[in-house]
């Protein structure tokens, strides 16, 4: 039972490290972007916006970190045996 409980406080400590890292990484983003797009403004703005690559990019990595901060669901056993469960009714299952 120990070992259990262990797994889930170990479990909710990461997902509150990964909460909690997510505002300063925010942070970084929009000042390293806005600090990109005045560069862009200053020397070249009629021209094409290179800031949008590596903006859209580094948007993937904060919506990453957004999804696994809020939004995904840690796995329960019972997650674990309804996959189970589904492996055994497969063709070829041993």
């Amino acid at each position: 039972m120990a070992d259990n409980t262990d797994d889930v406080r170990e479990a909710a400590r990461k997902r509150l490290e990964s909460r909690r890292g997510f505002v300063p990484h925010l942070l970084v983003f929009l000042a390293v972007n806005t600090m990109l797009v005045l560069i862009w403004w200053v020397t070249s703005a009629p021209s094409f916006f290179w800031p949008i690559i590596p903006i859209a990019a580094w948007s993937i990595g904060i919506l990453a970190h957004a999804w696994d901060a809020f939004f995904s669901k840690p796995i329960t056993e019972e997650d674990i045996d309804r996959e189970l469960q589904r492996w055994r009714h497969k063709p070829g299952f041993r």
